[in-house]
């Protein structure tokens, strides 16, 4: 029977923290993908605002207007950029997990191969005794 590998419970933790981060990198990423749909729409409706005041209390409205959203969209740019900084960390993370997972793995796999192995080389054991016992038995009845 085939030994169970002996970094399982270890190789089990680092799999979840690996998928914990990456469920903080899906969430990052998804964090900076709103942020810059955001920014796209404030920067739309600037450029596309065109009103042609009538006098100069609506042209004191839409400077104001104007004014409140440029600086909406420069909330905006500087969420962007931590939210930025935040995927950035995540990803490093997430790498970094990665690479702790990866050399559990390549060493349940080798074990994984040397059991296979161990257990074929066992079958080709048992195999060879019979085939030696069957050709013993067969020699003695050739003998009487």
């Amino acid at each position: 029977m085939a030994r169970q590998f002996p970094l399982a419970g270890l190789l089990r933790l680092r799999q979840l923290r690996e998928d914990e981060a990456a469920g903080s990198l899906a969430a990052a990423n998804e964090r900076l993908r709103t942020s810059r749909d955001r920014v796209g729409v404030v920067s739309d409706a600037l450029v596309s605002t065109d009103i042609s005041p009538a006098g100069s209390a609506s042209l004191y409205a839409v400077a104001a207007a104007r004014a409140s959203a440029r600086s909406a969209l420069a909330d905006l740019h500087a969420l962007e950029s931590q939210l930025t900084l935040e995927q950035g960390h995540a990803q490093d993370r997430y790498r970094a997990a990665r690479a702790a997972t990866v050399g559990l793995e390549k060493l349940e796999g080798r074990h994984q191969d040397a059991e296979a192995t161990a257990l074929l080389g066992a079958e080709q054991r048992i195999l060879d005794e019979l085939a030696s016992t069957g050709w013993a038995r067969s020699a003695a009845k050739d003998r009487t």
